[in-house]
């Protein structure tokens, strides 16, 4: 099969380019690689182009036989700050993405989305049957998403897994590829660059929330376990299944601090803390229900919070040691 990664030039897109050339599938990405790096797409035909350019994306279209979606803008603050940028790259530039594969005959889809669209759960652990209510525009406009995923198999046939990411860390055992961003927002790349000096310290929003210690808990889970979990949706769609939306995570939390304490353990550095008040909108607890991803796809997250964190310090040290190099 030929798959085109759109954004495989980032964290999660790169290593689902790599999960399915290791199951024999052909890989094109497709990225503006306007926060990726081409380098992660090293060895695969890589087209830089947006997804709005219609002409550029029906030219490829016509080479694949599917698509994973992963090209959309990702950060809830810039999100609340920033509204009319998310809606045109993950809704304006997301439908006309759908058009083209339309037009180019492509029916099968696998959508990067997000926990985000539940807003504050009703219920934990999260299962499918929470509401949706997304509390700002990032989880709204992968909810529009998933909306227009839904009219356009009722309608037009196009079939589509949308894959509900819990908190996506860890790097690809090799080291080769990993988590880059910049900025750096995210909790255990950012402890880790408070560990090594290359920040000052990680900020650790809020100390009172209604958990055992204090601070937040999330579901880690390893990048590559969602890579996995892309390519047997994708090729169970290709045998005939029906579109599912399915919550990716572990079905375990873990604490800020009880993350905290692991990098420390692992990369045996201390990590120096400011503790700053809540960010709006940051929910106590999101832990996924995983049940149905197991019924549906077979699939269980295998790697555990000490493997995330391992491949994220092996990642972080190669990093740097390139850094002293060049």
């Amino acid at each position: 099969m030929v798959v085109l990664v759109i954004g495989g030039a980032g964290y999660i897109g790169s290593h689902a380019a790599r999960a399915l050339r290791r199951r024999g599938h052909e890989v094109i990405v497709y990225d503006n690689v306007s926060t990726g790096h081409a380098f992660l797409a090293s060895g695969f035909e890589l087209v830089r182009a947006d997804i709005a350019d219609v002409a550029t994306l029906k030219s490829v279209l016509r080479r694949v036989d599917s698509v994973m979606h992963f090209a959309a803008h990702a950060y809830v603050g810039e999100s609340v700050e920033n509204p009319r940028k998310y809606f045109r790259n993950n809704v304006e530039s997301g439908l006309a993405l759908l058009n083209a594969c339309l037009d180019c005959n492509v029916r099968r889809i696998i959508f990067s989305s997000t926990c985000a669209v539940y807003g504050v759960p009703v219920r934990i652990p999260i299962s499918e049957q929470n509401p949706r209510q997304p509390v700002n525009p990032y989880g709204v406009s992968k909810l529009f998403f998933e909306n227009a995923l839904e009219a356009y198999d009722r309608a037009y046939g196009l079939r589509f897994a949308a894959l509900r990411y819990f908190n996506a860390a860890g790097a690809d055992e090799s080291g080769e590829i990993g988590e880059l961003h910049d900025p750096e927002s995210h909790l255990i790349p950012s402890a880790m660059q408070a560990a090594t000096g290359a920040r000052r310290e990680m900020e650790l929003f809020g100390t009172d929330y209604p958990t055992p210690d204090g601070t937040c808990i999330r579901d880690y889970i390893h990048v590559n376990d969602l890579a996995d979990a892309h390519v047997i949706a994708l090729e169970l769609l290709t045998g005939g299944a029906n579109s599912m939306e399915v919550n990716l995570g572990t079905g375990r939390g873990y604490s800020v601090k009880e993350i905290i304490s692991k990098i420390e353990e692992v990369s045996k550095l201390k990590v120096p803390v400011r503790i700053a008040g809540r960010r709006p909108g940051d929910p106590p607890a999101l832990v996924a229900d995983p049940t149905l991803a197991e019924k549906l796809l077979h699939w269980k997250a295998t790697r555990s919070l000490d493997d995330i964190v391992a491949t994220a310090w092996k990642w972080m040290q190669r990093q740097d040691s390139k850094a002293l190099s060049s």
